[in-house]
């Protein structure tokens, strides 16, 4: 079994425990459950950096991270940086998140908060909306191409955007559809945890233009992100290059001024 395959058994555990505790109904009664989102695809569009940071505490690539952080500090410090977005990782086991994490953030930021997890159920997409979230990560390498097409729909009829991580060509033909805002490549071989930036620069020309390009994974230079505009990424989602410092708002803001 790959890491992704025992993220996505547990996560399917998990999920079954969540809904038999907070029923939908009561998602759907959270205070912010109808608050306009504000569109990350739009800011991306309209960014020069396009920088969307992540708060990230470990990962299974990397173990711990950094757990000296609060998710308030760092959700300031991102949006006082100028940051496009932040990406708030929500699964526990794995990476050591929360779904408070993204109300937490909520509290501290206006900025768009993409809810980072691993959705397999329509039940964690509601729960996206009533925690804050304005879009939503769905993952091609773990989703048929109907469950892809139902969840964004849902999320869509939520006004939340939606992000489709791809890794390659395969994923990518199954996927594109009209309820997708943001195309994500993710650098990262999730069965190898390998990096490799030419995955963004192989896959740009097959992703047509209605999508906003996002690159994920590997991206901790300035220089990498020169690298990849030329093939028409607006997006970039850094994670562990701002958290593995003391002050991510700082390091986000250093970044952006020397891009």
């Amino acid at each position: 079994m790959n890491i992704l395959d025992k993220i996505v058994r547990d996560k399917r555990k998990e999920v079954d425990l969540r809904k038999s505790l907070i029923p939908i109904k009561q998602l759907e009664q959270s205070v912010l459950f109808n608050r306009e989102a504000h569109s990350l695809a739009i800011k991306l569009k309209t960014s020069t950096s396009g920088i969307i940071a992540e708060h990230k505490i470990r990962s299974p690539s990397k173990s711990v991270i950094n757990q000296n952080l609060n998710v308030q500090d760092v959700a300031s410090g991102y949006e006082q940086a100028g940051v496009c977005g932040m990406s708030v990782l929500t699964d526990g086991k794995y990476f050591g998140g929360a779904l408070d994490d993204l109300l937490l953030a909520r509290a501290s930021c206006n900025m768009p908060l993409l809810r980072k997890e691993f959705i397999i159920d329509s039940y964690q997409i509601i729960e996206a909306k009533a925690y804050g979230a304005d879009a939503i990560l769905l993952i091609a390498a773990i989703l048929t191409q109907k469950e892809i097409k139902v969840f964004s729909e849902l999320a869509k009829s939520l006004k939340l955007d939606v992000l489709l991580e791809v890794h390659n060509e395969e994923e990518l033909h199954k996927s594109l559809m009209p309820s997708l805002d943001l195309l994500g490549v993710n650098n990262r071989n999730l069965k190898t945890f390998n990096v490799n930036l030419e995955t963004s620069k192989r896959l740009s020309e097959l992703i047509p233009n209605d999508f906003v390009k996002v690159s994920e994974s590997g991206i901790s230079s300035v220089e990498a992100i020169k690298e990849l505009q030329p093939y028409g990424y607006k997006g970039f989602l850094i994670g562990e290059n701002f958290m593995k410092t003391d002050n991510p708002g700082q390091s986000a803001l250093k970044f952006i001024n020397e891009l």
